[in-house]
């Protein structure tokens, strides 16, 4: 009986003091005293840099208010580290711990929920296709035949390999994948691509940083409906449960608006006014 007592008691010290053991993220930072958090350096306007050479972006400032949250709760000074990140390494480094959280421009889909987990929505747009004006496209189905360029990974690239696949685009599209939207534009902007795919409200952001921003154009109606979550580690309620609070507040308290009108509102970096069902959405959201 004792030599099974004893090693139920060595089993569980070698539990709590094994080393790779994931206390949680809050812990994490308590002890370490950084939050580190993965952001886009071309995602116009939620994550991009500036002429200084410094991460901004919608994003980025909730980022920011995340982190002044941390320190209340903590009661003490944490910094914040800012990583770069693109669609295709953002799951995989929080999912390895790396990043505590990644706030960018991501789809929260059921499949990616087996991975990772996300945050309440904090952004609505779908899928839809940006393409030269001289060329006339007035639909997907427009690209049959066609090169279309996709962030690697992403939702956007699924959704033409979708369509490719149920016939709806025949002949199939030709799809070219790049690791950055700013390389896919690059490649529209020179005809190595017909059109490029992403979500709305970045192709708009895209569209407004090209050199000549009208002879660029959103072709037809959404493909897909994406909400955007901030990306955050398995099965850790307790570190989600603080992001989606802090969300809420800004929700309720108006900074969360402030920070739309700021990057979306008629003086933003891209213009995009918010839906009624988006604003319905972020009622729903913001819990008593």
């Amino acid at each position: 009986m004792k030599k099974l007592f004893y090693g139920v008691v060595a089993g569980i010290l070698l539990l709590c003091f094994a080393p790779g053991v994931y206390a949680g993220a809050l812990e994490e930072i308590e002890k370490k005293g950084e939050f580190i958090v993965g952001v886009r350096d071309g995602a116009i306007p939620f994550g991009f840099f500036n002429e200084k050479n410094e991460h901004v972006g919608f994003s980025v400032d909730m980022a920011k208010e995340i982190h002044k949250g941390l320190e209340e709760k903590l009661g003490k000074p944490i910094k914040l580290t800012l990583k770069t990140i693109n669609p295709k390494t953002r799951i995989p480094l929080v999912a390895n711990r790396t990043l505590h959280m990644v706030a960018g421009s991501s789809t929260h889909t059921i499949a990616r929920e087996q991975t990772v987990d996300f945050t309440i929505t904090v952004f609505l747009t779908g899928t839809q296709l940006l393409a030269k004006k001289e060329k006339g496209y007035k639909s997907y189905k427009d690209m049959a035949g066609k090169r279309v360029g996709a962030a690697q990974g992403s939702t956007n690239e699924k959704a033409i390999r979708d369509l490719n696949e149920k016939g709806k685009i025949n002949p199939p599209a030709d799809i070219v994948v790049y690791q950055e939207h700013s390389q896919g534009m690059l490649a529209l902007q020179k005809d190595i691509i017909d059109a490029y795919c992403t979500d709305g409200i970045l192709l708009a952001g895209l569209r407004a940083k090209a050199p000549n921003p009208d002879e660029y154009e959103l072709v037809g109606e959404l493909i897909t409906y994406d909400p955007y979550a901030y990306i955050v580690p398995e099965d850790d309620s307790k570190f989600r449960d603080f992001i989606n609070i802090e969300l809420i507040k800004m929700i309720k308290d108006g900074r969360y608006h402030q920070f739309y009108e700021k990057w979306f509102g008629p003086d933003g970096v891209v213009p995009y006014p918010m839906t009624q069902e988006a604003e319905t959405l972020m009622k729903l959201q913001a819990w008593p």
